[in-house]
């Protein structure tokens, strides 16, 4: 995929659909909420500077309150983005083919293994008979 269609994506655009196998290891991958942060930054980020620009200069008020009241937008649009990213990965496969819920069974697939070996551990640990 090229850059300005990478670029595109990740400030929250809709890529075309011959590229739904990016944007499934997109959410799926290691770092997929590490991406999924930076794509809400760049969506939110925009909108935090409008609004203390327009209560700067179209309301007046002085440029701390204007800050003060952009950032806490800035944290509830970010807290919000975050609370909701599994469901809205997704969601974001289902516009793009994959059945609902794909992103979680991906990302449950990848880390099966991982998982296991962890468990193994814990139990090897913490779960041995005192007898």
């Amino acid at each position: 995929m090229n850059p300005a269609l990478k670029l595109w994506y990740y400030a929250g655009g809709r890529v075309p659909v011959e590229h739904r196998q990016f944007v499934y290891e997109d959410v799926t991958g290691p770092k997929w909420l590490v991406r999924f942060t930076i794509r809400s930054l760049v969506q939110v980020t925009p909108l935090t500077v409008i609004i203390v620009l327009a209560l700067v200069f179209g309301l007046g008020s002085p440029w701390p309150l204007a800050i003060a009241c952009g950032s806490l937008g800035f944290v509830v649009g970010l807290y919000f983005a975050l609370s909701y990213a599994p469901e809205s990965v997704d969601y974001r496969l289902t516009k793009y083919g994959y059945p609902r819920g794909s992103a979680t069974s991906g990302r449950r697939e990848r880390n099966a293994v991982r998982d296991r070996e962890r468990q193994a551990k814990y139990d090897a640990v913490w779960r041995r008979s005192e007898g």
